[in-house]
């Protein structure tokens, strides 16, 4: 990963050493000791680890899976641009996909056992899709989970990227139409916001969208990518967005979740 040292702007410089510093939420530390530890697996009753079972059948035979295998990372690389604005690298998804095709997405993916952690998770996706060379990023900080609609527990992994200009797009066709940038600060506006009422698995949710055109076409910035980009932009700018966050019942999603678990 890259260093941001005699390189980076004063600002990126300034941003870096205090998202370093972020703590997560109350409540949610576990998720992160466990990483580290290397327990990506989920705990029995008794306290032993689930993978020896898993490991000898190759399937789950857990009332969850590993969580290496429900696990996931994207990458929210900032960078100044020229006006010396903040600004944050997302992608189009190809039409060719089967899952959410043309849908505005951060660079990221599943987990694989060869990823240490992660930040090298969200790296190797960025490298595959749109060729971002892993050392020109300086990564900050991990947010807390967000769960995707396929119960993945997706990571944020923040990362500076101190030269825009070293960056050379290389897009994999087979999973990327196009790589562009946005201001981060959008994501705290209610200029080209607004609210979609949804319901998933009988859990009513707001879905928060964003509208944005670079060029001809309008590039709508919803769902699991609006949710983590309003969280980062509320971190880095320390604010609030202007509109209602329509804070989710989350005691209702985990019934939700547990009834899954217990059907599954």
């Amino acid at each position: 990963m890259g260093n941001l040292s005699g390189v980076a702007s004063e600002t990126l410089q300034e941003l870096a050493n205090r998202l370093r510093q972020y703590e997560l939420p109350l409540g949610l530390e576990i998720d992160h000791r466990e990483e580290k530890s290397g327990d990506l697996f989920t705990k029995s009753k008794d306290g032993a680890n689930d993978q020896s079972q898993c490991a000898r059948d190759g399937t789950c035979c857990c009332p969850i899976e590993p969580r290496r295998k429900r696990r996931a990372a994207v990458l929210v690389c900032l960078f100044e641009g020229h006006g010396g604005e903040l600004r944050v690298i997302l992608t189009k998804r190809s039409m060719k996909l089967s899952s959410y095709p043309g849908d505005v997405a951060l660079p990221g993916g599943k987990m694989e056992e060869r990823d240490k952690d992660d930040a090298a998770t969200a790296l190797r996706e960025a490298t595959e899709e749109i060729g971002l060379d892993p050392e020109l990023v300086q990564v900050v900080a991990n947010l807390e989970p967000f769960f995707s609609q396929h119960l993945f527990e997706v990571i944020p992994v923040i990362g500076l990227l101190a030269r825009i200009e070293d960056f050379t797009p290389s897009l994999n066709a087979d999973e990327v139409d196009l790589v562009f940038d946005v201001p981060l600060e959008m994501f705290l506006k209610e200029e080209n916001h607004r609210c979609e009422e949804r319901e998933w698995l009988g859990w009513k949710y707001i879905l928060h969208v964003f509208n944005f055109q670079p060029d001809q076409e309008t590039l709508r910035i919803c769902g699991l990518t609006a949710r983590i980009l309003i969280r980062v932009a509320s971190i880095v700018f320390q604010q609030p967005p202007s509109f209602d966050l329509h804070t989710p019942d989350f005691r209702q999603l985990q019934q939700v979740l547990e009834d899954i678990r217990r059907k599954t």
